[in-house]
């Protein structure tokens, strides 16, 4: 089977190759990384008017139309600050969290949907907000949770956006990780953590005490998804208790077991269940294998998503809103080669308007294909991955770019990424890969990548860059290594131990040194920090592991020219190792390019300086495995 689909990859490139064109535009480099017009669309609950972000003076705002797009108005007027989060509290007022760039301070605004007024609900300092129940108000009440009292823990409180009363409603004992409500807000569930394990707190009501139901590992999921109907005792739960893949249950509270599998995936884990708050049910699963699929529980929601189809044939479809009536939808399409649209549904006559492309500068006849692959590992494991073949080759003996996911606990996936189409643009073909640690794939796989950072986790991406030289599909003289956050510590790691194997590469906001990385964890979450010394390492126990596999002890290995992106308030890799690392590669005189952003943080938002970071990682490849 494996062979095949070798044999079926090379015949696409080929052919694919064969019947391009002999030359490609080349698109501007603003044109692939520049900042959707308007984003984040939502639709007010009475199904009237719809909301979305746009920047006014370089800042995003709120922005409001009516249905049929006749009125348009902008109701906030932020020019320090972006609006980083909202939605509707009603049909007639929005409630929005500012963006605390360069700040600790909590801004929470309530506006009118006609902007004339709007009051501060919630000004704080040095704290974190999460919304316990996001988008949902009971008597003028929203339910958050903030670590005012003590910075390791959140309680969970009542804020009324009438008079801005904030009630303490549960204080947190200290090891409380998540606070969940029932269909009419009440606080009933919570999961607790020690560190290493994770219990289900469960009450019957806020009068009574939470009580524990049952106590997993943290490597073992249960996680709520909200109440199963009007049963007060059973919830609908994501759990992979006594199984690899994840799967959509019925769990009951009372007894404290599972009552039924709904359904489960035997190659993928189900990754959502999508409820419905109106009718009390879950209306189907999402699983994802090389795209993602849906298990429809519900015949009027397997309609709408098949009318769907029928408009948009092999095309991402994601519902990001609905009215509460559940008769208009706001929709999300995308592919590989498109980043989309958003559109109006409605299922009264099944009629879709646009409502604005994501970015219409780029031609999805000008894009790339980005095709599912699989190999094994040194060990025998499969490694599923990605590969994007550059337009205009005949798909062989081609610059490549490997391009490892970050996180890791996170995978690729297929859609858009601007970042991978900006590059086969360029020529280069690009291989992403979902090595062991990655999730989506079970528990015994992603399990397999703890403590494996440094090793075997590397050595997955070493592989499937071996098996693409083998089948010629990669130049072994033209390859390049890129990532960010862990995946610029990969492309960090395999300039160090694969030094014969790279001829440059680049880390954006990459780790450097797994000391400094556990050891500046933040205060809130100090409570699992157990659970990250058994994925990742424990700084005493394994610091000769962590000293064999931090590139900052291992600048003499690197011997190929190397571009390092760093925020100067990066939280999460300290800026002052970063500028070690520089230093010893210069004094080294090893070729090195240093973009440092003193005001950014991990992920760089402002887009002239992303903007600038790619014009960097472009020459570099070009001076290195580039065709001139």
């Amino acid at each position: 089977m494996l062979r095949l689909k070798y044999f079926c990859l090379i015949v696409w490139i080929v052919v694919a190759g064969c019947s391009r064109q002999d030359t490609v535009r080349q698109i501007s480099l603003e044109d692939f990384f520049t900042d959707p017009v308007k984003t984040s669309y939502l639709i007010s609950p009475d199904g009237k008017h719809i909301s979305y972000l746009q920047s006014y003076k370089s800042k995003l705002n709120i922005f409001i139309q009516s249905a049929d797009g006749k009125k348009v108005s902008r109701i906030t007027n932020e020019i320090d600050r972006d609006v980083s989060y909202y939605f509707w509290a009603n049909n007639n007022e929005l409630i929005y969290l500012k963006d605390k760039t360069n700040s600790d301070r909590v801004h929470l605004w309530v506006v009118s949907k006609d902007g004339k007024t709007s009051r501060e609900v919630l000004s704080e300092d040095n704290i974190r907000l999460k919304f316990i129940n996001p988008t949902r108000i009971w008597n003028d009440e929203l339910l958050i949770s903030l670590n005012k009292r003590d910075s390791t823990v959140f309680d969970a409180y009542r804020l009324n956006i009438r008079d801005n009363k904030l009630v303490l409603a549960v204080q947190n004992p200290g090891n409380i990780t998540n606070w969940y409500t029932d269909q009419e807000g009440k606080l009933r569930m919570a999961i607790s953590s020690d560190g290493t394990n994770e219990t289900l707190l469960y009450r019957d009501s806020e009068s009574d005490d939470f009580r524990p139901v049952i106590t997993n590992n943290f490597k073992t999921l249960l996680a709520p998804i909200s109440f199963s109907g009007d049963n007060k005792e059973t919830i609908y739960a994501l759990s992979n208790q006594g199984r690899d893949k994840t799967a959509l249950i019925e769990f009951d509270c009372k007894k404290g077991r599972e009552k039924r599998e709904i359904f489960s995936s035997a190659v993928a884990d189900v990754i959502d269940g999508v409820h419905s708050v109106r009718r009390k049910t879950v209306l189907y699963a999402i699983y994802e294998t090389w795209k993602k699929q849906r298990y429809y529980l519900d015949a009027e929601k397997k309609a709408v998503f098949a009318d769907l189809e029928k408009k948009f044939p092999d095309t991402e479809l994601t519902i990001v809103d609905r009215d509460s009536s559940l008769k208009k939808f706001i929709v999300r399409t995308y592919t590989d080669k498109t980043p989309g649209a958003h559109y109006l549904y409605t299922l009264s006559d099944h009629k879709i308007v646009k409502l604005s492309d994501i970015n219409p500068l780029l031609k999805e006849d000008e894009m790339c294909e980005m095709k599912p692959i699989s190999y094994k590992s040194r060990d025998g494991l499969e490694i599923n991955g990605y590969l994007t073949i550059p337009k205009g080759t005949n798909g062989l003996d081609l610059p490549m770019v490997v391009l490892p996911h970050g996180g890791p606990s996170s995978r690729v996936s297929w859609e858009f990424n601007p970042e991978v189409q900006f590059l086969a643009n360029r020529g280069y073909a690009v291989f992403q890969m979902n090595f062991r640690g990655s999730t989506g794939y079970g528990k015994e796989f992603w399990t397999a990548g703890f403590k494996k950072w440094g090793t075997d986790m590397q050595n997955d991406i070493t592989d499937g860059v071996k098996w693409l030289i083998d089948e010629n599909i990669a130049d072994p003289e033209r390859i390049a290594i890129y990532g960010s956050s862990f995946g610029g510590y990969s492309a960090l790691h395999g300039l160090c131990f694969q030094p014969k194997l790279y001829a440059c590469g680049a880390s954006y906001s990459g780790l450097i040194n797994l000391f400094t990385y556990m050891k500046s964890t933040p205060p809130y979450v100090k409570p699992s920090l157990e659970m990250y010394y058994e994925m990742v390492g424990d700084p005493e126990r394994d610091a000769d592991y962590f000293r064999a596999v931090s590139p900052v002890f291992h600048t003499d290995k690197i011997q190929v020219p190397v571009l390092i992106a760093q925020g100067g308030k990066d939280p999460r890799v300290n800026v002052n190792g970063t500028n070690q690392f520089v230093k010893e590669l210069k004094k080294r005189q090893v070729p090195v390019s240093y973009l440092l952003k003193d005001e950014e943080r991990h992920t760089f938002k402002n887009q002239a300086n992303r903007r600038e970071f790619y014009r960097k990682l472009e020459e570099l490849l070009a001076n290195n495995i580039g065709n001139n």
